[in-house]
């Protein structure tokens, strides 16, 4: 563990080299075209297809009623005293030595419809700006493992060298539109000061819309101030409209922590996006029914959603679903299962019922970027689209069930990121389109490679794949056998290699470092070590 420091924090935003001494090519070097020279450009995705929806009308009002009944009949704790003053009142019955709470589904209602159903987050670059709600879909990396891996030095401890080249990654990919947080906790740099360091890094490496955890009033305090110097915001500017968001986790069954909703209340005070994700489990934190399940979810985040609209009226906020099952053979967590795929999907109707956005999340219990990993993902991502997910954590990198990220993982998950943004393109069916001529002049006995319709249109026609590899066996063979995750593993290295850091305006940056400075001298926020 490091020391605190009130040090400077690294300027490694504008590095030529990364941390294994990795530069660009220059010199008598042939040239190399970039990896990411053909990926699809910076923008908006958004959903072509309507929602699934595996419950009809008469299921959904089923689950609200239910959760209405778990609001009303049995309640919330609410670990949080400033939260039960607060629910208090707005006239709830609110017992003080339990700290549990229950409210009238009326209020529940009236609570939650003020939250906006669509909103936007500006980052420090404006250009970056997502939106969410709607048919929008925004991407964000893999948030909160404690272990990063690749193939070439196996799995290990976070720390702040991999922790900033996932940042890269995450700049580098258009498909990636937002930080969810530490894409691999950096261990190295010492708890008090982390938030400092690591957002440091996030602000300068990125210019994406960020992500701050809620762990107390020092965290999201300090982070939110970094956020507004980053824009270079007055305090009414940043707490006009978001500019960044924090996601708290209810402690499944039927609890919200003090660190949590202290944050939370923080964040919505200041405008901010808060999304509220319940833990539900099914088999283990939650019933083991699906439909259970979702009905403690849907009670643990609505009860949340209230609150947060009593401390600021119309706070933007983000119906959170994380509803799978667990393995009933040995307990652990399973991800990127059937069930896990209705959950999404029956998470997005409930959301819509309420006029909320819905953050879901691309996850996989998997130890290796294999086979495995890249099905329960596809799962994980099917359930989290077709439910009309606004915001995905985890979209890239993910492994292990959240407790490591992947180097190699990311790389792939991109690949399959893009395929999906380009899926929800709209179908082009213009007379051109239809190509009645072209067929009429190919007629029955010949081809359309040469044809001028296929010339005109052949080099963007489809989408291009930046993985995958078409040659025959033979070819695949003479060239090495190269399989996927080897080719995702050069390929990370050499995005690594072209990466270029957004531009800051000196003066922010300099900002920024006395901000972080002055906080680490005061001795950032408090731990237990």
């Amino acid at each position: 563990m490091s020391d605190i420091s009130a040090d400077s924090p690294q300027r490694s935003s504008n590095r030529s080299s990364n941390r294994s001494g990795r530069r660009r090519r220059g010199g008598g070097d042939s040239p190399k075209k970039p990896f990411l020279a053909a990926q699809l450009e910076w923008g908006a995705v958004t959903y072509l297809d309507d929602p699934t929806q595996p419950i009809d009308p008469d299921g959904v009002e089923a689950i609200h009623d239910a959760s209405m009944r778990i609001l009303e009949e049995i309640g919330i704790l609410f670990l949080n005293d400033e939260a039960l003053d607060i629910l208090k009142t707005a006239g709830c019955e609110v017992d003080y030595d339990t700290k549990r709470v229950r409210m009238d589904r009326g209020f529940v209602m009236q609570a939650v419809y003020r939250s906006p159903a669509q909103f936007t987050i500006t980052p420090r670059n404006p250009d970056r700006e997502i939106t969410v709600g709607g048919r929008h879909v925004n991407f964000g990396q893999v948030a909160s493992a404690p272990n990063v891996m690749d193939l070439d030095r196996g799995r290990r401890v976070g720390n702040r060298a991999d922790y900033q080249d996932l940042l890269r990654l995450a700049q580098a990919y258009n498909c990636i539109h937002m930080n969810c947080g530490y894409p691999v906790e950096p261990i190295d740099i010492h708890a008090s000061i982390r938030h400092l360091d690591a957002h440091y890094d996030m602000l300068t490496l990125t210019d994406k819309v960020i992500h701050a955890y809620s762990l107390g009033p020092e965290r999201i305090e300090d982070v939110m101030e970094m956020a507004r110097i980053a824009g270079g915001l007055t305090n009414e500017a940043f707490e006009s409209r978001p500019h960044m968001f924090t996601n708290i986790n209810s402690s499944s069954p039927l609890k919200h922590d003090w660190p949590m909703l202290d944050g939370a209340m923080r964040a919505a005070r200041r405008g901010q996006v808060v999304i509220i994700s319940p833990f539900t489990l099914a088999g283990a934190m939650a019933p083991v029914t699906l439909a259970g399940a979702v009905t403690q979810q849907n009670a643990e985040g609505l009860a949340a959603v209230a609150l947060l609209q009593q401390v600021r009226d119309g706070a933007p906020c983000v119906y959170g679903a994380f509803t799978s099952n667990v393995d009933m053979k040995s307990g652990a967590p399973a991800f990127g299962t059937p069930e896990y795929v209705r959950a999404m999907q029956m998470s997005g109707q409930m959301a819509r019922r309420y006029g909320l956005p819905l953050r879901a999340s691309n996850a996989n219990a998997c130890n290796a970027p294999d086979a495995q990993a890249v099905w329960e993902s596809l799962f994980s991502l099917q359930g989290s689209c077709t439910g009309h997910a606004n915001m995905i954590y985890h979209a890239a990198g993910w492994m292990e069930g959240g407790l490591s990220a992947s180097f190699e993982k990311f790389i792939i998950d991109c690949e399959m990121l893009q395929q999906i943004a380009y899926t929800n393109r709209p179908v082009p069916i213009s007379a051109d389109d239809l190509a009645v001529e072209a067929i009429g002049a190919v007629g029955p006995f010949g081809h359309f490679f040469g044809a001028d319709h296929t010339q005109e249109r052949y080099r963007d026609a489809f989408y291009a794949p930046m993985m995958s590899d078409w040659r025959n066996y033979e070819a695949w063979e003479e060239a090495g056998a190269v399989w996927t995750h080897d080719r995702a593993n050069a390929a990370w290295k050499q995005i690594l290699e072209e990466y270029e850091a957004p531009p800051i305006d000196p003066a922010i940056d300099e900002e920024l470092c006395d901000f972080v400075a002055r906080r680490k001298e005061e001795g950032g926020a408090p731990t237990d070590f």
